[in-house]
């Protein structure tokens, strides 16, 4: 990931040191919920758009609970401001072993930030439990939990289950996929509740996980408290700190079977949506689904 501000560390940014490079996946439910499935996890864990951030829209109803992790795309002016300043201050994250609350990866992949996104929902929390015993998901965690971040990013990099996962969903999506080669400006943060009931920020660009508070019993990651904490937290970060038009997508990771259509065909049919700092219209939603692309 490119920062502003960058840590005289360049593993942090593989733009310095480019290598491995894959095509960006979109921020779309039935592109992370391809690769999922496809990686080794039951089908009774899938992804949702999420159209609204207020309660009171009743939007969020159409939503399976329990939700273990939300995953946000926003752009690189948005991204920057609000976190480039912590994750200077960020000491090295130098955890491993199954002791750990949370599981963590640093990203070495450049435009992996997706997948990367899905590795760190799904891996964390109670959505571990729904990967597959032997699949090639479950495979790479038990061989990268051991490890310390350096060959942990290394494994990742060299998983050629990881690669052909990921090419599988590429192509996928509702619009056309940049070519690996070509510069995006987006950026993919996962919130997802870990085991010790923290609402924590992992993100592959940054030196370590974030823990951004403590849940409740029966608090999900789509909780009022967890989007406080997370999503909506940095969000109005966003409108104070931010350069330019706050553009974002959201997607849930729930315990569920896929929608039934009412949900989007619902949203699609208002002539606006109220989503918090940023309001759609119906233009405005073919066009937020150009900015599904992460940079990373």
């Amino acid at each position: 990931m490119t920062t502003t501000n960058a840590a005289p560390d360049t593993a942090f940014n593989w733009t310095a040191n480019p290598g491995k490079t894959f095509i960006p996946l979109e921020n779309n439910p039935s592109v992370l919920t391809h690769l999922l499935h496809t990686w080794g996890v039951r089908p009774t864990l899938t992804f949702h758009d999420i159209y609204s951030l207020d309660p009171s829209s009743g939007l969020l109803s159409f939503i399976p609970r329990p939700v273990h992790a939300l995953i946000l795309i926003v752009p690189a002016h948005i991204y920057h401001p609000c976190r480039d300043n912590e994750n200077d201050q960020l000491p090295l994250y130098t955890g491993s072993g199954a002791d750990e609350p949370i599981f963590w990866a640093r990203q070495t992949i450049g435009h992996a930030c997706g997948t990367m996104a899905a590795l760190h929902a799904v891996a964390n929390g109670p959505a571990r439990k729904h990967i597959i015993p032997d699949s090639a998901l479950a495979k790479l965690l038990k061989g990268a939990e051991p490890l310390g971040p350096e060959p942990r990013a290394q494994l990742l990099y060299d998983s050629e289950d990881l690669e052909a996962a990921h090419a599988s969903a590429a192509g996928l999506g509702d619009s056309r996929a940049p070519a690996k080669e070509e510069p995006n400006s987006n950026h993919f943060i996962a919130f997802v509740v870990g085991d010790d009931r923290g609402l924590w920020e992992l993100n592959g660009g940054m030196k370590g996980p974030v823990r951004r508070g403590t849940l409740e019993e029966g608090e999900d990651a789509l909780s009022e408290r967890a989007l406080d904490l997370g999503v909506r937290g940095f969000l109005e970060e966003a409108k104070r700190v931010g350069e330019g038009e706050i553009g974002f997508s959201i997607v849930a990771l729930a315990e569920g079977g896929e929608s039934d259509g009412r949900y989007e065909e619902w949203v699609m049919g208002l002539a606006w949506v109220g989503v918090g700092m940023v309001y759609f219209t119906s233009d405005d939603l073919t066009l937020g689904v150009k900015d599904r692309y992460g940079e990373h």
